[in-house]
């Protein structure tokens, strides 16, 4: 392949945000927008100008349906520039800068994104449902039990090479679409060889050489693998494998008249495992640590073209403690229960992926294969009151959660002449299993009985219970599509395409309680959760089991698209560019129940929901004077219910120490969204932009929360409507120092800074409904508020970056500044105020300094995370009281790491 061919090649990855769905490229004939002599000469310059160079995009690889471009003459204008859509894109360059070490945090930085809960990226103030992320322009699966989002803190840095985000809406991606895309593309073929390894350590000031708790579960919890210990146990899985419920399971081998297999006590005694049960208190909880090694080659292959190959691996521990308050309120807002939860969770990410890269003459092809793996191993010790009971309460969990996801995927983008074909084709699996859920409770009843004074758990769920859960989800994704684009005449290109997605997923949750007969004593309540469930116990005094999710203990649920495209992208006039185009979307939503049972039990919480959608867009670009873009954006998109908030089965969230239950009633909203933006660029990537959006959206999905016995029970409904509208302004400014000289002339400062203002309000009048199952049609002002904001969405939000820098060698100091104001998570019921969440202002400082060893490339990285130690703080209040939901200090935390290349 000669030099010329290969420096086509990398621009069309470089630049693939042009025309997200055309794909021509200039060639000896011709190309497909022919470039003025103005834009040439203007290029020309670029190219002489230092400060006309847009290095910070050089590097950037983007992959999107319909991924490569139009080449007008303009290569030198940087992707969120060129775009005929409002994109935001960090760079592997920016991404460093920010010194995350997954992408959901470096996606914390970008205009109107914010981060909650486990890694799910909100954007303008809109939940994870609302938002839609892809890989290399294919969908992914979520391991997730609460969304069909995939969490993005589960992708490390390092196997990504850059990131997209779209906020107005274009026909060629997906149509759920409320907020935004995001898209993740992998690091793709190198230009030379390379080796890596790197390693770092990290502690955080509330957990690393803190108390914290833990149990021993098997030899290989350090890896984030179970050796077999966590297996279900043989009787259970002869029991799950017969078709027979609990309740008709005999207790002992006296009672078991039928020759059953197995009796009550047998699987008892099987689950009584004290490696899995036995919280133990850790005197000094060990540092954070992580290691990982990335190598890539490029070889010359069929005369004329490049083969690459890339392969990384990386394993990363780390702990941490929580020491949270949670408490409950009645509807007068005195105190229903106050406790203090102290957690302990060590998460293991295990990752990796092998990437092959091919370019033969002007067809490109990527194969991407990734593997991760993220494990997290909890123990929870609570302590409080139940002040309506007048008792004192503490309560024991152990659990081990994995999530798991691999995939593969083949992209072609392929041209023949002026004919653009651009194929893809993926697969995916995720799967979430948590076996061994265990949770006890243990009462003290502060009366004037001979036990009163101590705690005691006789397993009849009044004074005391036991329970253990076993949860298991896997969830297969297929999806492929096809785009054509052609240049019908210059100035014109049309692109057309189809995609095609089948996602189906198993969800099962089995939970069964220790029931102890009313004979069994108190002194015996009294052991240890190891002991109280020892084998001469559960023989001695007959202690069977109840299955509490019997009613519906699996669902089977499964999302078919099928979805066509047309849009032609048309510059009329010199700076002035019109992006405009309609998708049809056909979908089949389905959830119903798995029969578990021989006999059926015939539920009725399923849902169907068959639906097609035509989807315009239209974006307009005008560039009135040079350097100075004005965008204007309508658009109609949509957001389907999850799969997790259909299902009538109640799931315990460990993050927030919640229960959820979903409701098959819900339908999909449909949204309608406008967007105006003013974008001045002042040369390299130096800008300045400010725009304006509103949305409508009808049947809104909104979480609501009740309390029953000291829990909170988390449920969702549609909401009638609602509207959001909000401005945003963002700037990126850079300071040369060469004039103060010496030290300084090497040197430049980077300013970034951007904020969101965002308003939601829900619309509920008088006769408004909404669907709740099993009860049916329920007056809406029952869950909702006439005028309250959307919950997520926070009024403001603002990110600055300063980042004083070398421009000869690596030598960065970042301080990093994050405030987002208070947002509803959950909407209060029978009068309460919602549950509020108030994430406040994080600032965080990254150094990073580059070596020379040995003629090798060393970097060391110095971070400090949450400086001022900002806690996490949610709770509900009336104005004047305040009762905590979930809060606790989060601490600093401090790291180092190293890498080098070879």
């Amino acid at each position: 392949m000669t030099t010329g061919k290969r420096l086509a090649g990398l621009l069309l990855l470089t630049t693939a945000l042009s025309f997200p769905g055309a794909a021509f490229a200039q060639d000896s004939g011709g190309s497909a927008l022919s470039p003025t002599q103005e834009d040439v000469e203007r290029d020309e310059l670029l190219d002489q100008d230092p400060d006309g160079q847009e290095d910070d995009f050089q590097d950037t690889d983007v992959s999107i349906p319909g991924g490569s471009i139009i080449v007008t003459g303009r290569i030198n204008r940087n992707p969120e520039r060129n775009s005929t859509q409002v994109v935001n894109v960090l760079s592997t360059e920016q991404i460093a800068r920010t010194g995350e070490g997954d992408i959901a945090g470096a996606l914390g930085r970008v205009t109107g994104l914010s981060v909650q809960g486990q890694g799910f990226v909100y954007v303008r103030g809109l939940g994870d449902r609302y938002s839609l992320a892809l890989l290399n322009g294919l969908p992914l699966p979520s391991p997730q039990p609460l969304s069909r989002v995939v969490p993005l803190d589960i992708f490390p840095t390092n196997v990504v090479a850059s990131s997209l985000v779209q906020k107005t809406y274009s026909a060629n991606f997906p149509g759920e679409f409320g907020g935004g895309v995001i898209n993740l593309t992998t690091r793709a073929v190198p230009e030379e060889s390379f080796l890596e390894i790197s390693a770092g350590i990290s502690g955080n000031t509330e957990t690393t050489y803190q108390r914290g708790l833990s149990y021993y579960g098997s030899d290989y919890d350090w890896f984030g693998f179970d050796d077999g210990t966590r297996d279900v146990p043989p009787a259970l899985q002869t029991f799950f494998d017969s078709g027979i419920r609990m309740s008709d399971v005999p207790l002992d081998p006296e009672q078991n008249v039928n020759d059953a297999p197995f009796t009550q006590l047998d699987i008892a005694k099987q689950l009584g495992n004290p490696n899995l049960i036995l919280v133990q208190q850790i005197g000094d909880v060990q540092p954070n640590w992580s290691a990982g090694i990335t190598a890539g080659t490029s070889l010359d292959v069929f005369g004329d073209g490049l083969l690459g190959i890339v392969a990384t691996a990386s394993v990363s521990n780390k702990w941490r403690t929580r020491d949270i308050t949670s408490q409950s309120i009645l509807a007068d807002f005195t105190l229903d229960s106050d406790f203090r939860d102290v957690v302990t969770d060590n998460s293991v990410l295990v990752n990796a992926l092998l990437g092959f890269g091919l370019e033969v003459g002007d067809h490109q092809f990527r194969w991407t294969n990734l593997f991760i793996r993220d494990t997290s191993k909890l123990a929870r010790l609570s302590t409080g009151e139940d002040f309506q009971d007048d008792d004192s309460i503490v309560q024991q969990q152990t659990a081990w959660f994995e999530r798991q996801l691999i995939d593969t995927q083949l992209v072609a983008e392929l041209e023949f002449g002026d004919l653009g074909v651009d194929l893809r084709g993926g697969y995916a699996r995720t799967d979430r299993e948590a076996p061994y859920e265990y949770t006890f409770t243990y009462v003290r009843d502060n009366a004037n009985g001979p036990l009163s004074d101590q705690f005691i758990n006789v397993l009849d769920r009044q004074t005391g219970d036991a329970s253990v859960v076993f949860s298991d989800l896997q969830e297969e994704l297929w999806a492929g599509g096809v785009d054509l684009s052609y240049p019908v005449f210059d100035s014109f290109a049309l692109t057309v395409g189809y995609a095609y997605s089948d996602t189906e997923r198993f969800s099962e949750r089995r939970e069964f309680l220790f029931n102890a007969p009313t004979s069994f004593p108190d002194g015996v309540g009294s052991l240890r959760p190891d002991l109280l469930l020892g084998d001469a116990i559960i023989d001695f005094f007959d202690i069977g089991l109840i299955e509490s999710t019997q009613s519906d203990p699996a669902f089977t649920s499964a999302l078919t698209v099928h979805a066509g495209y047309g849009k032609v992208n048309w510059e009329p006039v010199l700076g002035v560019m019109l992006d405009v185009g309609v998708r049809y979307e056909d979908a089949e939503q389905t959830v119903d129940p798995v029969e578990v049972f021989t006999t059926p039990l015939n539920s009725a919480s399923s849902t169907a929901l068959n639906n097609t959608y035509w989807l315009p867009a239209a974006t307009v670009t005008v560039e009135p004077i040079e350097n100075l873009q004005l965008r204007a954006n309508a658009s109609k998109t949509l957001a389907r219910p999850q799969f997790r908030e259909l299902i009538f089965q109640t799931y315990y969230d460990p993050e927030t120490n919640r229960q959820f239950n979903g409701n098959p009633f819900l339908v999909d909203s449909r949204l309608t969204n406008f967007e105006v933006r003013g974008e001045y660029y002042f040369g390299g990537g130096d800008k300045v932009s400010v725009a304006g959006f509103y949305k409508d959206i009808e049947n809104p999905i909104e979480a609501f929360s009740s309390f029953s016995d000291n829990a909170q029970l988390t449920s969702f409904a549609n909401a009638p409507s609602a509207t959001l509208w909000g401005v945003e302004a963002d700037t990126q400014y850079t300071f040369d120092l060469y004039n103060l000289g010496g030290f300084f002339e090497t040197k430049q400062l980077l300013l970034l800074a951007n904020y969101t203002y965002t308003n939601s309000e829900i619309s509920v009048q008088q006769g408004d409904i909404t669907r709740l199952f099993p009860g049916g049609d329920t007056a809406a002002s029952n869950l909702f508020v006439d005028g309250v904001p959307l919950t997520g969405q926070s009024d403001h939000l603002v990110n600055f970056q300063m980042s004083f820098e070398d421009t000869e060698s690596l030598q960065q100091f970042t301080v990093l500044m994050n405030y987002a104001s208070q947002r509803v998570t959950s909407r209060g019921t029978s009068g309460l105020p919602d549950i509020v969440e108030d994430p406040g202002l994080t600032v965080d400082l990254v150094a990073r300094q580059g070596f020379d060893l040995m003629g090798n490339d060393m970097e060391v990285k110095l971070e400090a995370r949450n400086i001022f130690n900002r806690r996490n703080e949610e709770f509900q209040t009336d104005g004047v009281n305040r009762a905590e939901i979930n809060t606790y200090d989060r601490g600093t935390t401090l790291a180092a790491s190293v890498s080098l290349t070879f």
